[in-house]
């Protein structure tokens, strides 16, 4: 999980780089060997100066200069003296003793060393989160708890050593997204929920669901005339893959794998529902069978899709803040692609969601229904 952490960390760092806090070094201990574009890790250890410094635009903005220590890279054990706030920034910080901080050097035309602070160093954070998880899934879910944890794990393996660097390589995202399902698929789910019908119902439900998804995904992203670009990040990875990763796939690749980690829930809940209402009476037929499923998945559906519509509303907050402290006409803010992505993405998943339940439903009630005969 370190590992994982790390290459995180490292994806955190390289798009942190359009906000950094432009550092001019004052002071090293051995400046001739400083060497060009190092990244390291350093930590404040004393805040010699703290003020406010007035901008060209008449702002003003916190002003720092801070003793740092390095505790990672060539320049381990090295002390700096830097200033920050010299630079117009959005949302500059105001640093203290103790705040760990991710440092990258380099050089000017001139050839004077610059530092960047591009980030707070923020594994510890997580990695106290990571175990409180661990923790309360272990205390809780007991033996299911370390099977599900062990299926995590397989997914971020498959995203990161699989996914991830073939689409990077130049690989149909779509197809990719597709392969790196059917492997997470059968493998989360029976970690997750044991080898019995139940979950291979389940696991057959959810690849059907999510080849519609997929098709939904496909159609109305061309009839939408999505291009993916609509994010700074997109343009930022075509620069540096030079053109090679498939920037729509890559969207249609990225609505594939948000929903699969929510057909999870509906499927083999529907699966366990039809189940039990089984044991309860075996004498029912199959149109009842169905019906009363059918009428727990409902609520379940309408849960699920206003939990599904929340989750992407809460991650687009920032941008409707922009659009309503700016008001444009409905009909214009919902026409703008970055709107329009979240729309799309957002109704295709909770289609692909409401199928669900009717596809598990009649798979796991034709099942039972064939074993009583």
């Amino acid at each position: 999980m370190k590992k994982i952490l790390n290459i995180i960390f490292a994806f955190i760092l390289i798009f942190s780089l359009k906000s950094v806090d432009v550092i001019h070094a004052q002071n090293f201990n051995n400046p001739e060997q400083a060497p060009v574009e190092e990244t390291f890790e350093a930590t404040v250890t004393s805040v010699l100066e703290d003020s406010e410094t007035k901008l060209s635009d008449g702002e003003m903005q916190i002003y720092q200069k801070l003793e740092l220590i390095v505790k990672k890279g060539e320049l381990k054990g090295e002390t700096i003296i830097v200033e920050s706030g010299n630079y117009a920034l959005v949302g500059s910080q105001r640093y203290k003793v103790g705040d760990k901080l991710i440092v990258l050097q380099n050089q000017d035309i001139d050839g004077n060393d610059i530092f960047f602070v591009s980030d707070y160093v923020r594994r510890d954070a997580m990695l106290i989160l990571f175990i409180v998880f661990v923790v309360i899934a272990l205390a809780v879910g007991k033996i299911w708890g370390v099977t599900s944890l062990l299926g995590m794990g397989f997914s971020f393996l498959v995203i990161f050593k699989f996914i991830l660097p073939q689409i990077i390589n130049g690989a149909n995202p779509i197809l990719i997204a597709i392969l790196g399902s059917l492997f997470i698929i059968p493998v989360t789910f029976y970690l997750s929920h044991g080898l019995n019908k139940k979950t291979t119902i389940a696991i057959a439900a959810t690849v059907v669901a999510l080849i519609i998804t997929g098709l939904l995904a496909g159609i109305f992203v061309d009839a939408a005339r999505l291009t993916g670009f609509a994010s700074e990040e997109a343009a930022f990875l075509q620069v540096a893959s030079q053109g090679a990763v498939n920037i729509k796939g890559l969207l249609l690749a990225g609505i594939i794998i948000g929903a699969l980690g929510v057909l999870d829930d509906v499927t083999v809940s529907q699966a366990s529902i039809v189940n039990q209402l089984n044991e309860v009476n075996k004498k029912m037929s199959f149109k009842e069978l169905y019906g009363r499923a059918m009428k727990v998945g409902q609520d379940h559906t309408s849960s699920m899709v206003n939990t599904l519509v929340l989750v992407y509303t809460g991650a687009a907050l920032p941008l409707l803040l922009l659009f309503i402290d700016r008001p444009h006409p409905f009909l214009e803010v919902i026409n703008y692609e970055i709107i329009a992505d979240e729309i799309i993405r957002t109704l295709v998943g909770s289609i692909g969601l409401i199928l669900a339940v009717p596809i598990t439903t009649l798979l796991a009630c034709f099942f039972v229904n064939k074993k009583k005969k």
